[in-house]
């Protein structure tokens, strides 16, 4: 959690943990939305993350100072997204942009 904070800038909104300390639950927030994070059964592949941000070159400049591993450099994509991936600590893809489903609906349908 702290270096979702640290490289994405999320703030701790909530956390829950066993007799023994570990985490079971926790929500990170970042802007107006609530990231839900919690303890999985260990498997061989991770999760990919996809979170809209308004100031997506911030978000890339933020995590490439804090040494994020960039797995995907920010770019514009041909779906009317500008985005970058990352991939964290644990394996997981974290990918940020400033995708919106309904305008890239609206593009989609304009090219008919």
């Amino acid at each position: 959690m702290d270096w979702l904070a640290r490289v994405f800038g999320f703030e701790r909104h909530a956390l829950f943990t066993d007799e023994d300390g570990a985490v079971v639950h926790a929500e990170m927030r970042l802007g107006p939305g609530i990231v839900m994070l919690g303890a999985a059964p260990e498997c061989e592949e991770g999760f990919n993350v996809y979170v809209y941000v308004d100031d997506v070159d911030a978000r890339y400049a933020r995590a490439r100072e804090a040494g994020a591993e960039i797995v995907r450099a920010l770019s514009d994509t041909g779906y009317g997204s500008r985005e970058y991936g990352t991939r964290d600590l644990d394996g997981h893809y974290w990918y940020f942009g400033n995708y919106r489903p309904a305008l890239a609906g609206q593009a989609a349908s304009d090219n008919l």
